[in-house]
């Protein structure tokens, strides 16, 4: 199964340059090195802040782009991570373990059929 792992966005992650303490940017690398050696880390990213992107609305053919920033902070996404995993209970036992680096974690799954 596959699960997303969401990191959410705060006022801290939406400023411009913004980098995380050093210590914690160690700590994320070691746990980020540990879903690697065990098969399951997917994918991963950040995400710059939304003041460097857009949003396209769509309303029947017609198209808006509305710049950022967006002040929904609460709404935005600031990184991610696809885990691969053989159960709901396995990938959480995997996001537990993680630094704290954002009271923001989210756990979606997306398991399309024959996977």
């Amino acid at each position: 199964m596959r699960f997303m792992v969401i990191v959410k966005a705060t006022p801290e992650t939406e400023k411009e340059g913004a980098l995380p303490d050093p210590q914690l940017l160690l700590e994320m690398g070691k746990y980020n090195e540990e879903l690697s050696k065990a098969g399951v880390l997917l994918a991963l990213d950040g995400l710059h802040p939304s003041s460097k992107g857009a949003r396209v609305k769509f309303s029947g053919k017609s198209r808006t782009v509305i710049d950022g920033p967006f002040t929904e902070a609460k709404e935005l996404i600031a990184g991610f991570s696809i885990l691969q995993v053989k159960s709901l209970e396995e990938a959480i036992e995997w996001v537990k373990r993680a630094p704290n680096c954002n009271p923001g974690w989210r756990l979606r799954s997306r398991n399309p059929p024959g996977l």
